[in-house]
């Protein structure tokens, strides 16, 4: 019986020295997130913004064109920012590791600063509206009532008003698209 239980004892710490080895090893450090000399890679990530003017009722092309224009100026200005930093911790600036689009905003408003609706297409803003998906089912269906108990609608009592002439041009709109795009630069 005292042999059983030496057996298991050994085993048992034969284990845990086996763990303790598995993890040093695996909290060892890696080539893929070091440089050359097994120092982990230096880096600084930095946000860049632009805002570019855009025609109210501007084309998908034209929409295109400007979005892509802000975000050349949102890079040169993360550029800009990255550099600044690196200056000031008295470190070089290196190539661009990774580069990612942050999606854009078009906000409009005319000369008395009311915000006004941008009647234009949208550009490609590389993000995917939030949508409920109904995967193999249909989407759900409000409740209908009974014939019998269903609501009839109100009459308004209200004269309804007759709807004012749209002016051919509105007069000082002005639309800007906004973009951003993350940026991480190594440093050294």
């Amino acid at each position: 019986m005292k042999s059983v239980i030496a057996a298991i004892v050994v085993v048992a710490a034969g284990l845990v020295v086996a763990n303790m080895l598995g993890t040093a090893a695996a909290e060892a450090p890696t080539t893929g997130a070091t440089g050359p000399s097994g120092v982990a890679a230096r880096t600084v990530g930095v946000q860049g913004v632009a805002t570019v003017p855009l025609p109210q009722s501007a084309n998908a092309t034209t929409a295109n064109g400007v979005y892509r224009q802000a975000m050349a100026n949102a890079i040169a200005d993360g550029q800009s920012k990255a550099e600044f930093l690196a200056s000031k911790v008295g470190v070089t600036l290196g190539a661009a590791q990774s580069v990612a689009e942050g999606g854009g905003s078009i906000e409009c408003k005319d000369g008395e600063s009311e915000y006004v609706r941008y009647e234009g297409e949208q550009p490609d803003f590389g993000r995917v509206e939030s949508r409920p998906v109904f995967a193999g089912a249909a989407a759900p269906v409000a409740p209908v009532a009974p014939p019998g108990l269903q609501k009839k609608p109100k009459r308004s009592k209200h004269k309804r008003k007759k709807p004012k002439a749209k002016s051919a041009v509105v007069a000082d709109v002005t639309c800007a698209l906004s973009t951003q795009v993350a940026l991480v630069y190594s440093i050294g």
